[in-house]
């Protein structure tokens, strides 16, 4: 599984409130494709986007957004109406590489890639 975190920042009022998910089994690419919908989008807004959005990446990005609204509200004591999506991105991690036989004694290798989801919410 997942392993959601609440980033250490150093300069916290002006930055947000932040949240993220290493090690997601999915790729990079896929993921940012859902990054990119709710980039800037309102939190309410941003929270239907991945309840109507068909696809594998909508779930760990949306309990990397509930993370980073509940640090918003609960350690920035930011009122969570007027929270958006301050920053969204994903990075790429670990590979990992498996072998799938293929024909005549040769072999192909399969990369299975990860992903380090990172979304920062501020208040408008």
């Amino acid at each position: 599984m997942a392993k959601i975190t609440a980033l250490p920042e150093t300069d916290k009022k002006i930055k947000g409130a932040v949240a993220s998910a290493k090690y997601v089994r999915i790729s990079p690419r896929k993921a940012r494709a859902v990054i990119d919908l709710i980039r800037g989008k309102a939190l309410r807004e941003a929270e239907a986007i991945l309840k109507f959005t068909v696809h594998k990446a909508t779930e760990p990005i949306g309990k990397v957004l509930k993370s980073a609204a509940a640090n918003a509200e609960h350690n920035f004591e930011m009122d969570k109406d007027l929270l958006y999506v301050k920053e969204a991105y994903v990075d790429g991690g670990p590979v990992l590489k498996r072998v799938m036989p293929r024909a005549q004694g040769r072999a192909d290798i399969i990369k299975k890639r990860t992903s380090h989801i990172t979304i920062i919410v501020g208040e408008k």
